[in-house]
Formats: C-alpha cells, sequence, structure tokens
C-alpha cells in the first residue's frame, strides 16, 4: 500500500471502477486497485492497494459506518426524542 501524486493522464489506461464527486477507484493491473482522490485545485493523489487491500479497507470503512450510524440512530430514539421533547416544554 502506497500513497502517491497522480499523473491524470497515466489513467487513460486504466479501468474506471467507481467514482463520486471527487474519489475514483480505477483497476490498474495486476489486482491492484488505486483510490484516486480528483479535485481541481490541488494535485490528484492516490493510494494503490492489493486486491486483498481492497477487501481490508471495507471493512474498515463499514465498522466507521456502523459507529457512526449508532451515534446518529441514538440522538433520534424514541426514547431521546421524548426526553428532548420533554426538557424544551419546561
Amino acid at each position: 500500500m502506497d500513497f502517491t501524486n497522480i499523473d491524470k493522464t497515466s489513467l487513460d489506461r486504466s479501468l474506471l471502477i467507481a467514482e463520486s464527486d471527487q474519489l475514483a477507484l480505477y483497476a490498474v493491473g495486476d489486482q491492484t486497485y488505486l483510490l484516486v482522490q480528483r479535485h481541481e485545485g490541488t494535485q490528484w493523489t492516490g493510494l494503490r492497494i492489493s486486491g486483498d487491500g481492497v477487501f481490508r479497507v471495507a471493512s474498515l470503512l463499514a465498522e466507521a459506518t456502523r459507529h457512526m450510524y449508532r451515534d446518529v440512530a441514538a440522538r433520534l430514539s424514541p426514547k431521546n426524542m421524548a426526553e428532548l421533547a420533554a426538557t424544551s416544554r419546561s
């Protein structure tokens, strides 16, 4: 796994797998992938990871998502919403 600056033209031969407004995932060959932060105002940077690394990073991101969701869900639970409503009325 390594971080690198990306020359935009070097991606012409790579297969775009997925993208959002500022991130993209490219298959670059030999079961290696490149997660690129694409921002017009700065040098593009990327994280080169193996196919196995994709699964490991996906697992970590899933854990982070669950952590964030638990926090939001706890604040929005019916019990907390009822307590918040009672507090705001007093």
